[in-house]
């Protein structure tokens, strides 16, 4: 959905910075595109150039969680279990009002397996989000590795559910729906 937004935007003649990890994906045209490898990379670029946009849309799926160390070579089976130490990542999205300072539009998206509404209502409090794009991503041929999204958009005010459509049909839908409410706030 990142990738076919940033599309979307330069398509209605916006200019994008589009800050992705690894992926198989084509960087559309015309984006100002910033590769990054880790969660933790991601945050740094995020902070740095958040303060040059208007309007903010975090639709990557980042790590929760990063290893305490890595290891350097192949490690070797030596027994039956291995026990990994897992530390949080920053919370980029909900680092965006009060850590960077970004006054703009911001949208989030929520991939959920339950509970999406409520879930999805709780994401936009608290990261402070003027709106979460959430989809439910346990349902079969929407959402990862698949060309169509079917999602629920949640407001401070209202909830608005989608069709189940193309990503790329979603991502022209959702720039008007992004651009009006950017319009209302100001």
């Amino acid at each position: 959905m990142g990738y076919t937004l940033a599309g979307a935007f330069i398509h209605e003649g916006h200019s994008v910075i589009l800050v992705s990890g690894p992926t198989h994906l084509d960087v559309p045209e015309n984006v100002d595109f910033i590769p990054v490898e880790t969660a933790a990379e991601m945050h740094d670029v995020v902070s740095k150039t958040i303060g040059r946009v208007d309007i903010a849309v975090f639709a990557a799926a980042v790590a929760d969680y990063t290893p305490v160390t890595s290891a350097s070579e192949k490690i070797k089976k030596s027994g039956d279990r291995l026990t990994l130490e897992l530390i949080r990542t920053s919370d980029i999205l909900g680092s965006a009002r009060h850590v960077f300072g970004f006054t703009g539009t911001l949208v989030g998206f929520a991939a959920e397996t339950e509970n999406l509404e409520a879930n999805a209502r709780e994401k936009l409090a608290h990261k402070h989000c003027d709106l979460i794009i959430a989809n439910d991503v346990s349902q079969a041929g929407i959402g990862f590795d698949s060309d169509d999204n079917q999602v629920l958009l949640v407001y401070c005010d209202r909830i608005e559910s989608l069709p189940k459509l193309s990503k790329h049909a979603l991502s022209l839908l959702l720039v008007d729906t992004i651009l009006a409410l950017t319009a209302e706030k100001l």
